[in-house]
């Protein structure tokens, strides 16, 4: 409800919230959602908070609090409550409606007229009334219905066997009198269908609900900012950064429109964004300390350390027609793995109601991913938010893995002008290095899965895939270290950008590839290794079926981390260049047998420089040498 009013000036949400499930977490934070709300700019929302005193099998907690304390607990979250109570409710909730709707006005007119947003109460309505009412009576007093949990569910189990229960139930529906609202041919009498809203009053066809007034974005051009690539993997650069770049610029192309927001966890700084902050601040509205910094009412950065509340405030935001992305450590997105799920069926079915517009996707970042996550520990590695979109909606969400900032900047392209979908981009924040030049970036985000000619040989012995922007890095290096150590072993080199478009096991994908085109990349016969960012599971279950899926090899995090040196955690679940390098020597001898005893050279080498690595950074508490100093040009 907070993210649909957002740049809503005129638009207030009643929403009601049971107190069964204001015991969940993201509802108990979300009451603070009043401290981002600009009464000159956005809209309003009325919260009621309906307490009949139940869940499912006992007592809410807020149901056992006395009025004293309810409106001290809403008082202290800034709120100006209202109770509604008592044995005949309806006069009293229209006076109560009619006082919050005044109140809003008010609050809203004094900070327009003077231009100043304040720090409003904004009112808020308790409503208490018995669980069930006006349903069935219980034929036993000490087993009640109405004003118990017993209501919840089916309370009258057989009411076709037993016929005292049919006669409960009938005397239950009888009491609604439905006879004084229809004639004789089942038709309504006259005058009721005159409370019936037409037109745009329907809760259907309101503009905010079917996002009547979407807009799309002015998107600044990619070429702007684009790493100027003369030769691949020399230069390094950070696609959080660049990426931070672009949207600055969307913020001051659309400032007209107000109609995108960036919503992120307390990391904007962390995950290098803070050139945001050339364009804009972070929302707030109650009192900060002097030396806080880019904080402002007028701030689009909404930054709340509850990764649920920005989970609610995007999905009200987009499903309204505006823009934006959640940008967020990748191991804490798990956290809204549910959200997004419940999210994804109701789009879907959305899509098959023909008067509900089209709508901006729903866009994600997640960044300090799991292979830099070195100095956190175990608990910060952890990429299973990817292989939750993919287990549950492969042929609805795009999971992107740009390689470099070139690419970063393509897909970001792409993602802010989509529609009615779901848009991961998972990309590391730090410097890194720029294989491609920006029109290569371009072709390889239209096409998705690209062969990296610069680094490939004509009839390969074997494929290595890369899939993210470490795991791709490992794929250059090891490359590069077979070049030089056996050249005559013969190595094709793919990247993956879009790996929902991988989906070869799976019919729905969107950008499935056909058998002639997968054997025109991965050959038809050649041993496939493929280095992925996440689980190698998330792989397997896309080439589950295929007739090459026994060609693979997959490597990926095998949730074996620790606190450590950055290439350890390569080396800890085998994603790095060595053991790339000595799996590709094993496959390729399965198939070129001239490669004989030439192998064994290389491969003492191999060994000897893990044995080395193991040794090294117990001593130094740093990286080898020939890591740190690894030339990745070519």
């Amino acid at each position: 409800s907070y993210g649909a009013v957002l740049d809503n000036p005129d638009l207030i949400v009643a929403c009601v919230v049971g107190d069964g499930e204001a015991e969940t977490g993201p509802l108990a934070t979300a009451w603070h959602s009043n401290k981002f709300l600009n009464p000159i700019t956005s809209g309003a929302v009325l919260p009621i908070l309906h307490l009949n005193g139940y869940k499912i099998s006992g007592p809410t907690i807020m149901g056992t609090m006395d009025n004293s304390d309810l409106m001290s607990l809403f008082k202290g979250y800034g709120y100006e409550p209202i109770i509604v109570e008592g044995d005949f409710l309806f006069e009293p909730m229209l006076a109560a409606l009619e006082g919050a709707y005044s109140k809003i006005k008010s609050i809203q007119q004094e900070a327009r007229e003077s231009g100043n947003p304040g720090q409003p109460r904004w009112p808020m309505i308790i409503l208490r009334s018995p669980k069930g009412w006006f349903g069935p009576e219980s034929s036993n007093p000490e087993m009640p219905i109405v004003g118990s949990h017993r209501s919840h569910g089916i309370p009258i189990q057989n009411p076709q066997k037993v016929e005292e229960e049919f006669i409960r139930v009938k005397e239950w529906l009888e009491s609604y009198k439905i006879h004084e609202l229809i004639d004789s041919s089942y038709s309504l009498h006259d005058g009721l269908l005159d409370y019936v809203p037409e037109g745009d009053l329907r809760m259907g066809m309101n503009r905010h609900t079917r996002a009547a007034d979407t807009r799309d974005l002015v998107l600044p051009e990619i070429k702007d900012y684009k790493i100027d690539v003369k030769k691949h993997g020399e230069l390094e650069n950070s696609s959080t950064d660049k990426l931070a770049e672009y949207m600055r610029d969307i913020f001051e192309k659309n400032d007209t429109y107000s109609n995108f927001r960036i919503f992120s966890p307390d990391e904007t700084e962390s995950n290098k964004l803070g050139k945001l902050f050339e364009a804009t601040k972070r929302a707030y509205l109650w009192p900060v300390k002097s030396y806080d910094e880019d904080l402002s009412p007028n701030g689009r950065v909404m930054e709340m350390l509850s990764e649920h509340t920005l989970q609610g405030w995007l999905q009200g935001y987009t499903l309204t027609g505006r823009h934006g992305i959640l940008i967020t450590y990748e191991a804490f997105a798990e956290i809204i793995s549910s959200m997004v799920d419940q999210y994804v069926k109701f789009v879907r079915h959305a899509q098959t109601i023909s008067w509900r517009n089209a709508i901006p996707s729903l866009n994600y970042v997640l960044t300090s991913l799991n292979w830099r996550q070195d100095h956190n520990g175990f608990s910060h590695q952890n990429p299973g938010f990817i292989s939750s979109v993919l287990n549950n909606h492969a042929d609805f969400v795009e999971v992107y893995f740009p390689a470099d900032s070139n690419t970063m900047l393509a897909v970001a392209e792409e993602v802010f002008a989509s529609k009615n979908g779901v848009n991961v981009i998972v990309a590391g924040k730090r410097p890194l290095n720029q294989w491609l030049t920006l029109e290569q970036a371009k072709k390889q985000v239209t096409e998705d899965i690209q062969i990296w000619d610069f680094l490939s040989d004509d009839n390969p012995d074997v494929v290595i895939v890369g899939c993210g922007d470490y795991a791709m890095r490992e794929v250059v290096a090891a490359r590069k270290l077979l070049r030089e150590k056996l050249p005559e072993l013969r190595v094709r080199v793919i990247n993956i950008t879009q790996l929902s478009c991988f989906g070869i096991g799976d019919n729905e994908a969107k950008c499935r590839i056909n058998a002639m085109k997968f054997d025109e990349l991965f050959t038809t016969d050649k041993s496939i290794i493929f280095n992925y960012h996440g689980y190698a599971e998330d792989i397997k279950s896309l080439i589950f079926g295929h007739h090459s899926a026994s060609r693979f090899s997959i490597h990926g995090y095998n949730e074996v981390g620790t606190t450590t040196t950055p290439f350890d955690m390569l080396v800890k679940n085998k994603i790095d260049r060595y053991n790339l390098a000595l799996e590709a020597i094993k496959h390729a001898v399965a198939k070129n047998a001239t490669l004989g005893e030439k192998t064994h050279t290389a491969e003492e080498y191999f060994h000897s420089i893990l044995e080395k690595h193991e040794s090294f950074i117990l001593e130094h508490g740093y990286d080898i040498p020939e890591v740190e100093e690894f030339d990745y040009s070519v």
